[in-house]
Formats: C-alpha cells, sequence, structure tokens
C-alpha cells in the first residue's frame, strides 16, 4: 500500500475539474459567465463622435453623417443619455470571450456607477450567446457589424472611428487562442491519465511505479502550464491593444482575472502532484539503502 498516492489522485481530480471548467466555461448564457478570457465593454462607443465640437470640417462631417442616420426616437433618448448609445445602435454593453464561444448582454441597472449606483451594484445580463465551436476566435469587428448591420441605420463601425490597430491585434493573437484550446484539451486527458495511474499506485509500491507517476504529471503539468501561461498572454495582449487603441472612441477591454484563476490553480496542483511523486520516488530510494544496509 501507498498512501500517500491518494495526495496527487485528489490534486489531479481537482485540477481536472478546473481545466474541464476551463473549457466550456460560458458555453451556456447561465454558466459561469464571470470567468470570460476578456470582456469588451462597448456601453460607450460612440460616444466621442457625439461630443465632438465642429473643431475640424471633417469630425463635424462624420457627426452629421451620423445623426442624419438616426431615428427621432433615438435622437431622443440620446439626448437623454448620451451613455446609452451603444444600445440605442443595436449593440451590446459588453462581448465577453471564452474558449469556445462568446456571450453578450447589458450591464443593469446601468452600464456607468452613478451617485445612486455604485460599481458592485452593476451587474451583467446576458441575452445571446454563440454557438460552441472547437477551435473558436473571438473576432469583436465581425460581431459588432453583423449587429450595426441588422439595425439598418446604415451606421458602420468605420464611422464611429473604429480603430485599424485593433483588428491587426486581435488578428494577431488568433493562432495563439486555437492553441490554447488544444492544450486545454491535451490536459484535461493527461490530467485524467495521471490521476487514474496514482489511484492505480496505491496498490503498488516500488520507485518504478513512482516514476512512470512522475512522468505523466510532468506531462500533464507543462500542459496545463503551457495552456494557462497561453491564455494569460492573449488576454493580456488583446485587452492591452484594445485598450490603446479603443477608449478613444469609448472601448474598453478587461481580462479575465477569474479564468486567470482557475486556470493557474490548476497548474500549481498539478505541479504538486510533481513534488509529491518526487518525493515518493526518493524516499523508496532511501527505504532500499536502509533495507539493504540492515540484511548486510
Amino acid at each position: 500500500m501507498r498512501p500517500t498516492a491518494l495526495i496527487p489522485v485528489l490534486f489531479g481530480l481537482a485540477a481536472f475539474v478546473l481545466t474541464m471548467l476551463c473549457i466550456f466555461a460560458g458555453s451556456k448564457r447561465d454558466f459561469m459567465q464571470d470567468y470570460s478570457i476578456i470582456t469588451l465593454n462597448t456601453s460607450r462607443i460612440g460616444t466621442n463622435v457625439f461630443n465632438t465640437t465642429s473643431d475640424t470640417d471633417s469630425d463635424s462631417n462624420i457627426f452629421e453623417s451620423i445623426w442624419d442616420n438616426v431615428t427621432n426616437s433615438i435622437e431622443s433618448s440620446l439626448n437623454d443619455k448620451i451613455n446609452s448609445f451603444a444600445q440605442d445602435l443595436g449593440l451590446h454593453d459588453f462581448y465577453s470571450a471564452h474558449l469556445l464561444d462568446y456571450c453578450s448582454g447589458y450591464y443593469t441597472p446601468t452600464d456607468l456607477p452613478n451617485a445612486t449606483v455604485s460599481k458592485s451594484d452593476i451587474d451583467q445580463n446576458v441575452t445571446y450567446c454563440s454557438n460552441r465551436t472547437s477551435f473558436f476566435h473571438f473576432n469583436p469587428t465581425t460581431a459588432l457589424e453583423t449587429e450595426l448591420n441588422k439595425t439598418g441605420l446604415g451606421i458602420t463601425l468605420e464611422d464611429l472611428h473604429w480603430p485599424d490597430a485593433v483588428n491587426d491585434g486581435i488578428r494577431t493573437l488568433r493562432i495563439a487562442q486555437k492553441a490554447a484550446f488544444i492544450l486545454y484539451c491535451i490536459s484535461a486527458a493527461l490530467l485524467l491519465i495521471a490521476t487514474l495511474a496514482s489511484l492505480i499506485s496505491v496498490f503498488f509500491s516500488g520507485r518504478f511505479s513512482a516514476f512512470i507517476d512522475i512522468s505523466l504529471w510532468f506531462l500533464a503539468f507543462l500542459a496545463i502550464a503551457l495552456a494557462s501561461a497561453l491564455t494569460t498572454a492573449v488576454a493580456v495582449k488583446a485587452s492591452s491593444v484594445i485598450n490603446k487603441h479603443g477608449r478613444s472612441i469609448g472601448v474598453e477591454a478587461q481580462r479575465g482575472n477569474k479564468f486567470m484563476a482557475i486556470t493557474w490553480v490548476a497548474t500549481g496542483l498539478a505541479g504538486l502532484s510533481v513534488f509529491v511523486w518526487v518525493f515518493e520516488c526518493l524516499r523508496g530510494r532511501r527505504r532500499e539503502r536502509y533495507v539493504g544496509h540492515v540484511e548486510k
């Protein structure tokens, strides 16, 4: 019997569950929507256009072009609350990217904190999720253009000064996001195999079985560490690009800290399992040396 092998079994089960949650987080409207990789806040998109005075002929022409395309009812609501421009254009307040899809919705009761509503009182009301797709890549430009086209107002992202740099930055991360999905799938499989191997090793002692477990756990740790690092890099880089070039048009991005927390906890548990088996292997070697010395 090797009771210490139960430690990596427990760690492995927890890491496997967390990894599966990383994969399927946000796959349904009511499932772990707070655990997105990155969230795009578009609730104030276009406010720069409507707050622009006629300092230049170019800005004035853009202002007039968009204003003429807005219906009277929308124009009235814009006068009451310019921050609701995204909803008036048929856009959602936020777009959350996950591994398998993206979801969108509105901030309730308001998109910005004020004298009566604090930031902690604002919730996300998810109203739409795209189809779950393997190797999914979130393209905010496509999502926004699709919704603008549905309104029939004739307003485009170009009218809202959507920066080309955002498109370029997101495009470069496409391969990284797809690679992250593959690594999470591999991680889940390796974590499950390593956990089962550890469970079997409870009933077997010896350095050979410990070496097999060390190898399996190291591979699992390497896979989940790479997946976590790649996803973190995607979130950090994408949010940095969007915030750098998008804030001027009222668009911001925030990386998913909750998602990062569970993926790195899973990585830590896999790393601890490697440490446990290395310790077990070294302890077994010392035990064998002690038995051999006593017999002599």
